[in-house]
């Protein structure tokens, strides 16, 4: 069965795309499964790993929504591998690699969202950024500190899908698109379904040049990235249609992203943030037994910041309260 995959992706791939036969492996050697690519056991690993599973309580953007329909780090993450499939499908890629990326792409995000994200960078002296952290949860959190052993193209594609970041293959390329096109279009839904944003206050220019709603925005930027990569050693968008992503996006950051609102949200998540960090800091002998055991190889500001990191928003809620909170107590002296 896996044999007759590498020879469908000869036959069809794109020269440029990541065949997995041509994967340069894991760190620790493994006996090959006779049926799946190393890049769809990489996928399957991720599904699986708890990390993922945390992400469905973990903020996108607005912190705590009241409501069914709202996306969490979950939706998100499914979100980009959605898009980033069907670009690597256009294009000829290989999209086992795409979709394993772009599911563990953000597994070290912090509980709400990039304000924890901000608070942990600002409290750290070796500094966060989630997608190193996202890293390091693949190669040394999951498993019982045993680590997932990925691939080298998966876990590369993990460390660099920022903007800013230079990915080794095509489909790292297009898991850092599709991560933008997910979060601007989706987040300005989440906005308008909040009520704080009006359709009449999206930049006119943008919304012209992609679309109306998220469906329109999201296949426009999807078939500019085809007319603008087909057959060539790149993904990109076409200029005109990079330039307006790159506006609504600075507009979210304007109107929905950094505001007064968020600010104070942002204020409440670094006082319980902090607090915890500086508890742990002079007490790390509380930490749990597995983040204790991991004092023996890493700094204590690593290891705070790898349990902070892993909460959900509900969790971190949870362990704030029974570190700070005191608890009533009945009539018969027992905690309530």
């Amino acid at each position: 069965m896996k044999d007759r995959t590498y020879k469908i992706e000869e036959m069809f791939l794109s020269v440029y795309a990541k065949k997995s036969i041509e994967t340069k492996g894991r760190e620790i050697p493994e006996t090959p499964c006779p049926m799946r690519t190393d890049f769809q056991r990489d996928r399957d690993r991720i599904i699986h790993s708890k990390s993922f599973r945390r992400l469905k309580n973990k903020t996108q953007v607005f912190l705590s929504p009241e409501g069914d329909h709202y996306r969490t780090r979950l939706t998100h993450t499914l979100d980009v591998s959605q898009i980033a499939r069907s670009i690597a499908r256009g294009l000829s890629l290989n999209e086992d690699l795409a979709e394993a990326i772009a599911l563990g792409h953000d597994l070290g995000h912090t509980p709400f969202g990039h304000a924890g994200e901000r608070v942990l960078n600002s409290l750290s002296p070796t500094g966060f950024q989630h997608n190193e952290q996202s890293l390091r949860v693949v190669d040394v959190l999951e498993n019982e500190g045993k680590g997932l052993n990925l691939t080298f193209e998966v876990r590369d594609g993990i460390l660099n899908h920022k903007k800013s970041g230079k990915p080794a293959t095509l489909e790292g390329c297009a898991v850092s698109l599709a991560d933008r096109i997910a979060y601007v279009n989706h987040d300005i839904d989440d906005a308008l379904r909040a009520g704080l944003l009006k359709e009449s206050e999206l930049p006119e220019k943008e919304i012209n040049i992609l679309g109306h709603s998220p469906r329109e925005r999201i296949n426009s930027l999807i078939f500019s990235i085809y007319n603008e990569s087909d057959g060539k050693n790149f993904v990109a968008l076409e200029k005109e249609k990079s330039d307006a992503l790159d506006n609504l996006r600075a507009f979210m950051f304007d109107k929905i992203y950094i505001t007064e609102s968020s600010k104070m949200e942002e204020e409440k998540a670094f006082r319980m943030l902090s607090a915890m960090f500086d508890y742990y800091i002079k007490s790390k002998d509380k930490l749990p037994p597995f983040y204790k055991g991991l004092l023996d190889n890493y700094k204590v500001e690593q290891v705070i910041c790898d349990y902070l990191s892993t909460m959900s928003d509900k969790y971190a809620v949870y362990i704030f309260e029974s570190l700070f909170i005191p608890k009533s107590w009945t009539l018969s002296g027992e905690l309530k």
